[in-house]
């Protein structure tokens, strides 16, 4: 396993995104994680902070399809499926294609949507297909979702349930930038004509390589069971309401795969593990009080808790 391969990925990926969201490499780090594992992204943060314009560059950086769709209560789940129509210049029923047709998409405002449409996306993000009038298409590869929502305001919105936070990957935040990377930001050109200029920064033989490749990272028996103490920490302790599930398990695991990867690393360590546990975890445990957990809180009530295996 070539892991310089991954690397070289990585530093591509992230200097050329950098170009656009200043300051904020670990988390384009993140982003690449999880397109790696072909996951989805929760991305909670105020607006103005970024996150467009963060997937705009993304998809511009790997060469993709990119659409955004601004999630309202009027939505449709045909919105973002497409439909079959009726032709009358051919007499025949022709399938649109919507908006997920794409490889990568942003839900913005995913919370405005009413739970029909939000339950629309689950078989896109699950399967990686849509079924429209029984009809069932596949979308494209590589095929990310990455949702917003704003954590504060809450006014005229629609909590997603547990089911559909489950199918996220990770939920990230942006958080404001410091002081002097700010004030470069303000006197530069504008963000859409830096992005406009962004040239595509990796091949698609090497986003296919690294998407398939990394499943050969190996985990030795006592980082499996320091992933499995963490899981299993959420459904023991008695501050959880809910634990996190099998898919979370393997979440995490895949998690530690592509990081160790992109770090130069054929094995997994336990800071690995430790490093995504947080950002792969949190949305999909509650508290007894149930209020969904955020990483600091994580860290101290689970992470530190639980002994570190030594190499």
């Amino acid at each position: 396993m070539d892991v310089t391969r991954f690397v070289d990925y990585k530093n591509k990926v992230v200097e050329n995104c950098g170009k656009v969201i200043v300051g904020k490499d670990d988390v384009i780090a993140l982003v690449l994680t999880s397109f790696i594992c072909g996951g989805h992204v929760l991305l909670e943060d105020v607006p103005g902070t970024g996150k467009t314009m963060l997937l705009r560059a993304f998809a511009k950086t790997i060469g993709g399809g990119f659409k955004r769709i601004q999630f309202t209560p009027d939505l449709l789940p045909s919105d973002l499926t497409g439909i079959n129509y009726y032709n009358q210049k051919s007499g025949e029923f022709e399938f649109r294609p919507g908006p997920l047709f794409t490889n990568i998409v942003l839900a913005d405002e995913i919370n405005r949507a009413t739970p029909r449409t939000q339950s629309s996306l689950l078989e896109a993000m699950e399967e990686k297909q849509i079924t429209v009038d029984g009809n069932t298409t596949k979308l494209q590869e590589p095929f990310m979702v990455m949702a917003t929502q704003n954590p504060i305001e809450s006014f005229g919105t629609f909590p997603l349930p547990d089911a559909q936070l489950d199918r996220f990957f990770m939920r990230l935040s942006l958080g404001y930038m410091e002081r002097a990377q700010e004030m470069s930001v303000i006197a530069r050109k504008s963000a859409i004509d830096i992005i406009e200029s962004l040239e595509q920064a990796v091949t698609e033989e090497e986003t296919d390589f690294v998407r398939r490749e990394y499943v050969k990272v190996k985990a030795s028996d006592e980082v499996l069971g320091y992933i499995m103490d963490i899981v299993e920490a959420t459904r023991k302790k008695g501050i959880f309401a809910t634990g996190v599930s099998t898919r979370g398990a393997i979440a995490l695991y895949k998690a530690a795969q592509a990081t160790a990867a992109i770090s130069g690393r054929d094995y997994i360590i336990p800071e690995d593990v430790k490093y995504v546990s947080p950002f792969v975890l949190c949305h999909r445990i509650r508290a007894n009080r149930n209020d969904a957990f955020g990483n600091d809180e994580f860290s101290s009530r689970v992470l530190e808790q639980i002994k570190v295996p030594l190499e």
